[in-house]
């Protein structure tokens, strides 16, 4: 059995990948992503739908947090913290669409935000025991200040100032680096379980499709698209770094969990090197 798994195209592609050094791995994805991009292009005509579609992955991620936490009754594997600032950046942002929009944004950020603060009070209260806080050592405020300081300096302009542009610049920024300390514990634990594992999936798609958004978005209205997002030197580079930098955080981890599910394993494990 172990030999023919070792035959199979998928393993020696794979193992083949694995095997490459850093820059002909990025240089496959994004020639991969390209593909996708080109893809979506082709057959998906309003684009705005990659932005609605990556917000309802995203809830759909949270209500696989649920469904393990009701049913399972344990939190280990997930990070507290990375929750927290998941509401943070939703409840930043449910502010901006509030006064901004009013659309169908509202109604998902609003959901998942409702999904979220569960799943933090269940881990702070009912599931308490089961969380392994010695995992969970990536200091909060390495990330919020950063990013509270990068919307202060960085953020849409207008001829009337408004305070929600530097709150939406925040949460573009906390949201492109809160999967970090989640990351950072399976990477502790080398280990993930599977419904851990389909939440961070779940983000990993999610943040491809809004990027895809922005992307096609760009290409589409030939750069004059940036227009809508305001003025400044800085921001519009940043919006679309922000997006892609969340991207390719996750991108290793759905590489692993994909090559997972192809061959049935319940659990991912994480090589040492990730």
């Amino acid at each position: 059995m172990g030999k023919l798994r070792a035959r199979d195209p998928v393993n020696v592609l794979f193992g083949w990948v694995r095997r490459q050094s850093v820059k002909v791995k990025a240089f496959l994805g994004a020639v991969t992503a390209l593909i996708v991009l080109a893809a979506l292009k082709l057959t998906v005509r309003d684009h705005n739908h990659f932005f609605v579609a990556s917000e309802a992955v995203h809830a759909a991620g949270i209500l696989v947090l649920v469904y393990k936490l009701a049913r399972q009754k344990t939190c280990s594997g997930l990070s507290l913290k990375t929750q927290e600032l998941t509401a943070l950046f939703l409840a930043a942002r449910l502010y901006c669409s509030m006064v901004m929009e009013k659309d169908i944004h509202t109604v998902l950020d609003f959901t998942t935000l409702l999904f979220t603060m569960w799943v933090i009070y269940m881990m702070r209260f009912k599931l308490k025991s089961t969380y392994v806080e010695d995992l969970d050592n990536l200091p909060r405020y390495a990330l919020v200040v950063p990013c509270i300081l990068l919307a202060l300096l960085i953020h849409p302009y207008a001829q009337s100032f408004r305070v929600s542009y530097i709150i939406w610049a925040f949460t573009v920024y906390l949201e492109a680096i809160s999967v970090l300390p989640q990351l950072h514990v399976m990477q502790n634990a080398k280990m993930v379980e599977p419904f851990t594992a389909r939440y961070v999936f779940a983000l990993g798609v999610a943040r491809f499709l809004g990027c895809a958004h922005w992307i096609l978005r760009i290409v589409e209205s030939r750069g004059n698209f940036f227009t809508d997002l305001g003025s400044g030197m800085f921001w519009v580079p940043m919006v679309l770094l922000a997006e892609v930098v969340q991207t390719f955080i996750l991108a290793d981890f759905c590489y692993y969990y994909v090559k997972s599910v192809m061959y049935g394993d319940l659990l991912l494990r994480f090589p040492s090197s990730v």
